[in-house]
């Protein structure tokens, strides 16, 4: 305890605002490895916590030209199913082969429900309590458009990132990861002919 304070070392998980800043970096990389800004990117991200996709979303709101922002779940796809149905549902957590997306609470989310009720922390508040008493919250019809706008949601089941897994090493000789995996099968479901689209790897 001691050294920590005396160096002021501080963790730096995913919920952790310096690791989202530093994220937000990458997105400003490979958008002008690609052409940006004189042409919109798009991003895939393989995503459990949000922290990386909500970078993604601090860079559009800075000024970067990103088209779509796609979130890749796993069979634990609270994420996709909230931007389906509105409803932000725990339910039993699934092992899977990407075990960091092996969550029900998504905690950067709270982030992006913030800024999608207009910074109205009282709301979020609420949802929050709501979420804890029952394991559930409705997100408001308003909250909801605004997220739609910004993301898109897909989901990869265990069987589809073993054949993406299989077809990409067979095509490519490159052998992905069960996580980037997820995030190439959801790509491959959102990706448009105009625009680059970036899967981020783990």
């Amino acid at each position: 305890v001691a050294f920590r304070d005396r160096v002021r070392l501080s963790g730096v998980n995913s919920i952790n605002w310096a690791r989202i800043m530093a994220q937000v970096v990458y997105y400003f990389t490979a958008a002008v490895s690609l052409g940006g800004p004189d042409r919109k990117i798009s991003f895939t991200v393989p995503t459990g916590n949000f922290g990386d996709i909500f970078a993604g979303y601090v860079a559009k709101k800075m000024g970067l030209p990103i088209d779509r922002l796609v979130i890749a779940t796993n069979d634990n796809d609270i994420l996709a199913r909230t931007l389906k149905t509105g409803r932000y549902e725990m339910r039993d957590v699934k092992a899977t082969t990407s075990p960091s997306m092996d969550i029900q609470i998504s905690s950067n989310f709270e982030r992006l429900l913030f800024e999608a009720c207009g910074r109205d922390a009282g709301s979020v508040r609420a949802a929050m309590a709501g979420l804890k008493q029952s394991g559930s919250f409705e997100i408001k019809p308003d909250a909801l458009k605004a997220i739609r706008r910004e993301f898109r949601a897909g989901r990869a089941t265990e069987r589809q990132v073993a054949a993406t897994i299989r077809e990409t090493l067979a095509e490519t000789g490159y052998l992905l990861d069960p996580h980037t995996a997820t995030g190439v099968f959801v790509a491959g479901k959102n990706a448009k002919p105009a625009s680059p689209m970036v899967t981020l790897a783990t």
